[in-house]
């Protein structure tokens, strides 16, 4: 009888233990669920700092570069959607409007429309201020030296001059674009509005990086704050529900990975991070099986007149993905189907043409210089960043190579 007590309050023992392992396991999860998840890397920008603080030439001398060109932009009158030529089929200026850059006026036609495919060609039409292209490149080039150059150098000036532009884009009554990109990528006598159109506004992300970093330096006001925050929350329900973006979310090429990676930084920056974690493992997860290949290859980009440069492209839009799993726990970068279908599959198809072991048989109309230089690029950081040492001796390889060279 003694003996069967013992037993018993031993087994219940066991029990009390458990629970409280479990329970200190789930607390352990809500406090990491529970921190603030950035989409702007802090880390790299305090590793940037460092070099500059402690002396280092390269560093000085790029962060010497980077104030002269913030400080040229401290005069620069606002960008907007409004300084466009053209007008949109809206009848509102405040419209993102834009012109498919691969398409060209009909020679067959006296109108030249419609206008006709030339894949990887751009049109220098589609590149001027009939349109908001230029302008909205050249804002996002404007908003992210000024954000480097605020935090590296924590000059106020340079963030004021930042939440400047970003309220003349998003904010002023005057100025402001709507949240929605229903006329981008157009194709005159064609169509007025195309779901591609949303791949143009995937640097929007570098407007977030900044609202980060200065909200994080009490710099950011919370009117501009709470504006941002509408107007991103806005735009991503239009992402999510319009006709354009749901067809976006649909394309099997390049085109869905950068959708994928556009939404989901908005998301983290809207704190949605279940509907993140939820969309990495379903949606994303498919988009990587299928379009990968077992060997690593990606049919719909070697397809492509610039077949190196959009697989490379691809990759890089897989590998952000990857960055943002890790952010909030799922872990994409591992993730593998039965038959071998992976991101680093897809690294290691390319890694034979990257140290010229193999010729690059597809179609390649223009230097692919950028993306091999790219395509390093990543490889150093999952070297350093998700602790994998697949690309070491290829990465040895091409060091080796660029010595000789120089």
């Amino acid at each position: 009888m003694i003996h069967s007590m013992v037993k018993i309050l031993k087994h219940y023992k066991k029990i009390v233990v458990l629970l409280l392992l479990s329970s200190m396991c789930s607390s352990a999860y809500t406090q990491s669920s529970s921190q603030k998840i950035y989409v702007v890397d802090f880390d790299e920008l305090k590793s940037k700092k460092i070099l500059i603080t402690n002396g280092n030439k390269q560093a000085l001398k790029s962060y010497r570069t980077l104030i002269r060109k913030a400080d040229k932009l401290l005069n620069r009158k606002v960008f907007s959607v409004v300084h466009k030529t053209g007008m949109p089929p809206s009848k509102s200026k405040h419209d993102y409007m834009s012109i498919a850059p691969y398409y060209w006026p009909n020679p067959k036609t006296k109108n030249g429309l419609p206008y006709i495919r030339k894949d990887g060609e751009i049109n220098p039409e589609t590149r001027n201020n009939f349109t908001d292209i230029v302008e909205k490149s050249n804002f996002i080039s404007a908003v992210k030296t000024l954000c480097n150059a605020y935090f590296f150098s924590s000059d106020i000036k340079y963030a004021n001059k930042n939440i400047e532009l970003i309220n003349a884009w998003f904010v002023d009554e005057a100025t402001k674009m709507n949240p929605n990109i229903n006329y981008g990528q157009s194709v005159p006598g064609k169509s007025e509005g195309r779901c591609f159109g949303i791949i143009e506004f995937g640097d929007i992300i570098e407007i977030i990086k900044f609202l980060e970093i200065a909200k994080q330096k009490e710099a950011l006001d919370s009117i501009t704050e709470r504006a941002m925050f509408d107007w991103f929350r806005a735009y991503s329900d239009w992402l999510q529900n319009s006709k354009l973006g749901k067809e976006e979310a649909t394309r099997e090429n390049n085109h869905g990975t950068h959708y994928d990676t556009q939404l989901l930084k908005i998301l983290i920056y809207l704190n949605r991070l279940e509907e993140v974690k939820s969309y990495l493992s379903t949606i994303t997860k498919n988009r990587i099986f299928s379009q990968i290949e077992p060997d690593g290859s990606q049919p719909l980009e070697l397809a492509r007149t610039k077949s190196f440069s959009y697989s490379v492209m691809n990759l890089h839009g897989f590998l952000e993905l990857a960055i943002i799993g890790k952010k909030v726990g799922v872990n994409l970068w591992d993730m593998s189907s039965k038959d071998g279908r992976s991101i680093k599959a897809g690294y290691k198809y390319m890694i034979p043409y990257l140290t010229q072991k193999k010729e690059w048989r597809y179609k390649q109309i223009k230097s692919a210089k950028h993306s091999e230089e790219k395509l390093v690029s990543d490889l150093k950081y999952i070297r350093n960043n998700f602790g994998d040492s697949s690309f070491d001796e290829a990465l040895r390889q091409i060091s080796e190579t660029d010595k000789i060279k120089d």
